[in-house]
């Protein structure tokens, strides 16, 4: 039978420990990467997904819109004539204003923010200094 050599490693030197931490640190990097790429995947699903809900969603209210705001102009012409038009058009201000308040809001709040990599990120940050 032939015998392996066991081999005791050096102790390492400067360069050693220099090659050490280089290494870590790069399996470090990749290993924030490899979750960053994930984490990002996810939020390309989630964010597919919310523009086509998004889109019929938008169709859908807009023919609501449209047929209700032919309705109350044709129902409230003979009261008000052409200032009913007016009306109207102060109403879908005020509410598209609310709409793109709670956009501001959700976007302000970090919905898109990738929390796990930043975690991740922050304790590394802490870590090390």
């Amino acid at each position: 039978m032939e015998q392996t050599e066991h081999i005791e490693p050096r102790a390492p030197g400067l360069i050693g420990s220099v090659s050490g931490l280089v290494k870590t640190s790069l399996r470090l990097v990749l290993s924030r990467v490899e979750l960053a790429v994930a984490e990002l995947s996810e939020v390309r699903d989630h964010l597919v997904k919310l523009a086509v809900l998004f889109a019929l969603a938008v169709l859908a209210a807009l023919f609501a819109i449209g047929f209700g705001t032919a309705t109350i102009v044709v129902l409230l012409w003979e009261a008000l004539g052409p200032w009913i038009l007016l009306i109207l058009a102060a109403a879908f201000a005020v509410i598209a204003w609310l709409i793109i308040g709670s956009i501001k809001k959700a976007v302000r709040n970090g919905s898109l923010g990738l929390p796990a990599t930043m975690a991740e990120l922050k304790a590394d940050r802490d870590m090390l200094l």
